[in-house]
């Protein structure tokens, strides 16, 4: 197959799939390196295809679905982050990324895509195992998070029990 034929059939198979797909895994597949993969990852991007790369792999952000998106400031140390993210998820709310406000380097953000309860224990797990500091601790655990649901009444949900937590940060 030919670089134009394997880019759509990478395309296709992030369209088609439900959790993210590993570069590593789709070179293997494709019998190509993981460099070749990145480039057409970027060459896919580059035509419009909103992927997301996220700890776990490649993923296409599929807008449309999840209608109500909403950008959330919180405030709490690093052992009350799966807390945070089980209320999210919850109500059915996707975390789609983390923003911290560095002094130097400006905005940080980080692409998560926590969809569920088993997404939320894999990524507690990694942050253990890899035994890193999340970013949080970047700005003495202010954060925000864009939250995806797919109607007002579970964002309202998400919203009143951090508020009840005290992690909402309300101005």
């Amino acid at each position: 197959m030919d670089s134009i034929e394997r880019r759509e059939y990478i395309k296709n198979l992030l369209v088609e799939s439900c959790k993210p797909l590993k570069g590593q895994h789709l070179a293997e597949e494709l019998g190509i390196t993981r460099q070749v993969i990145v480039k057409d990852i970027a060459i896919l991007r580059a035509s419009g295809i909103d992927i997301i790369a996220t700890p776990d792999g490649y993923i296409i952000n599929k807008q449309g679905e999840n209608c109500y998106s909403k950008i959330l400031a919180l405030s709490h140390n690093t052992d009350k982050i799966e807390d945070e993210l089980k209320t999210m998820v919850k109500y059915g709310g996707i975390v789609k990324d983390v923003i911290v406000d560095h002094p130097l380097y400006g905005e940080i953000k980080a692409m998560l895509m926590i969809k569920n309860l088993y997404d939320v224990e894999s990524f507690v797990n990694k942050f253990n195992n890899y035994k890193a500091e999340p970013l949080l601790v970047l700005t003495n655990g202010i954060h925000l998070h864009t939250i995806l649901t797919d109607n007002e009444e579970q964002m309202s949900q998400i919203v009143e029990e951090l508020k009840r937590k005290g992690y909402l940060i309300e101005g």
